[in-house]
């Protein structure tokens, strides 16, 4: 699980992906990788979650997880379909537990001391903070960091090209969740080079970010 976080943090941007079918899943995939960020969160907002969850987890060039999970039985499904990572909105012990069962890494919701205290009971180090924007934003992750200095952050929700840079002004932002790079209208109408751009460009985005952050 860990090496699974680790290729995550160091990609630093998981595409959170909404699909209506196979097809769109892998021309997305294509895209994503033509832009060099092998990774997509598929969620199970619609029907074709699971299948497409299965169709890129056969690929080798690309790190797939479930997102949307809030249920053992889509724990179940996911993995079983491939998936190496699951992400929930929110945090629950069975949806964690089940995760940790199957060997795989859970990336829980967590945007309070009391939610971020219930995963660190669950043996969970690594929270989605979501909806980010509208909870507070980087300002409220750096203040919540401050009691949690061993928990790492994935802020999910409103993130854009715009904010980028103040959540990973924050040390504990380990890697942030976004759609900008995949919009829905864009993979509905088979735009592979316009999402193969984007996806490049938020990856030399967060680059540039990283380096001046070392700098």
């Amino acid at each position: 699980m860990s090496s699974v976080l680790d290729r995550i943090s160091t990609i630093g941007i998981v595409p959170v992906v909404v699909v209506d079918d196979v097809p769109q899943a892998e021309l997305l995939a294509d895209a994503l990788v033509a832009g060099g960020l092998p990774i997509a969160e598929v969620t199970f907002r619609t029907a074709a979650g699971t299948d497409a969850i299965k169709a890129l987890g056969a690929r080798e060039d690309i790190l797939v997880g479930a997102g949307t999970v809030t249920t053992v039985a889509q724990v179940d499904a996911a993995v079983a379909a491939g998936a190496k990572f699951i992400v929930s909105p929110g945090t629950s012990r069975a949806v964690v537990e089940r995760a940790a069962e199957h060997g795989v890494l859970a990336i829980p919701g967590a945007v309070t001391a009391t939610e971020i205290q219930m995963a660190l009971e669950l043996d969970v180090t690594t929270v989605k903070f979501f909806p980010a924007k509208i909870s507070g934003g980087a300002q409220a992750i750096k203040a919540l960091s401050a009691p949690f200095g061993n928990v790492h952050f994935v802020p999910t929700g409103g993130i854009s090209p715009a904010n980028l840079a103040e959540f990973f002004a924050v040390p504990s932002v380990c890697a942030v969740g976004g759609s900008w790079m995949v919009k829905p209208d864009l993979i509905r109408a088979g735009q592979k080079e316009e999402l193969t751009a984007l996806a490049r460009d938020a990856v030399n985005q967060v680059a540039t970010i990283r380096q001046a952050r070392v700098a």
